[in-house]
């Protein structure tokens, strides 16, 4: 017996992003025969890994009219997996040592990871398709599985709608802060930042700082300021109350358990007991999932930083397969990761 396959399909796709995920979804979908068209707010191909000194207006990241930055790259940064496990699958991440100006380290910095991505939408004629510093306003349901993507460019001459099949979400997840809640903090008289808004430690020469949080950015933040500030106190919500540790090559940095609230003469105070006397609250707590264009009529929500219902955090099931999102997991293999999320997605749109 032989099976009736379906036609395959030419779809008009639009993708939001050109960075690594965006970058990656437009391959797959063009060697899938698709037309696609590839929105970047930025000048450049690279999403959150193009480097930027300049940082926001609003430093904890919260005022809805604040001059927003995409990325949350600091200077410092280098990648916490080795460049074998970052490439895609077939062009592989390989350290160029006949290039003086490249970084050939098997964990090397952020600008060796932009100029790989650059390679890769060089390669691949993916840049072509791009349309920088073009801003995407609205994704809505139009009916029929088709949507229409309002946009607007740098310079242009107002918004420009158009009809596409299929939208596929790159827009990242390093823009928008997430904020500890500490009882007395609207009324504490230190300065507060967010990690999204750290570029390098000089300012914070000689100061007092408490950072919040563990995660990775909190490991390379803290060791970084405590090359020049007064004290650094780390405060995690993952060990016990009554912890305060010394650590070990810094002799100026302690851990403390989580804070428990902070006085308006600007000391903290923490579960263990401890009290310090600090001049800035850094938080690096993380980031919120955030899709202001996007409308589905409640059908798509973000729920404690959840969004569903995904189904394999890639399709929303009731308007799959026209909607899909790249590269919303986090702690995992990313680049690899992306790449084969984007394979299902161009798969299934050409049936």
């Amino acid at each position: 017996m032989q099976l009736a396959l379906n036609p395959l399909a030419s779809r008009q796709v639009a993708v939001i992003g050109a960075g690594a995920g965006g970058l990656v979804a437009a391959r797959e979908l063009w060697r899938e025969g698709h037309k696609v068209v590839v929105f970047e707010r930025g000048d450049q191909v690279g999403g959150t890994w193009v480097y930027t000194p300049k940082v926001e207006s609003d430093p904890l990241g919260l005022h809805p009219d604040r001059t927003t930055v995409h990325s949350s790259m600091y200077q410092s940064l280098r990648t916490n997996l080795p460049r074998e496990s970052m490439g895609f699958r077939d062009y592989p991440f390989v350290a160029k040592e006949e290039d003086e100006e490249r970084d050939p380290r098997r964990f090397p910095g952020h600008r060796e990871v932009l100029r790989y991505l650059k390679d890769f939408a060089s390669e691949f004629g993916i840049s072509e398709i791009v349309r920088f510093e073009t801003e995407v306003m609205v994704v809505d349901s139009v009916g029929g599985g088709k949507w229409k993507v309002k946009s607007k460019s740098k310079g242009g001459d107002g918004v420009h709608d158009e009809i596409y099949d299929a939208v596929v979400v790159c827009n990242g997840h390093y823009t928008e802060p997430r904020i500890a809640e500490i009882p007395g903090i609207n009324t504490w008289k230190g300065k507060q930042i967010h990690s999204h808004n750290y570029r390098t430690p000089e300012p914070f020469r000689d100061q007092v700082v408490i950072l919040i949080g563990s995660a990775t950015s909190a490991i390379d933040i803290s060791r970084d300021i405590a090359g020049v500030a007064k004290e650094v106190h780390v405060a995690s919500r993952s060990v016990a109350d009554e912890t305060i540790e010394k650590q070990p090559v810094y002799n100026n940095m302690w851990l403390h358990s989580m804070i428990k609230s902070v006085q308006e003469d600007g000391s903290v105070v923490f579960r263990n007991g401890s009290v310090v006397l600090a001049d800035v609250i850094l938080h690096c707590t993380g980031y919120k999932y955030h899709f202001p264009f996007l409308e589905t009529n409640g059908i798509v929500t973000v729920d404690d930083n959840r969004v569903g219902p995904l189904y394999k955090h890639v399709f929303p099931p009731a308007l799959a397969p026209s909607l899909s999102f790249v590269g919303l997991p986090w702690k995992v293999v990313p680049f690899p990761q992306f790449e084969l999320q984007s394979k299902w997605i161009a798969g299934l749109l050409s049936n």
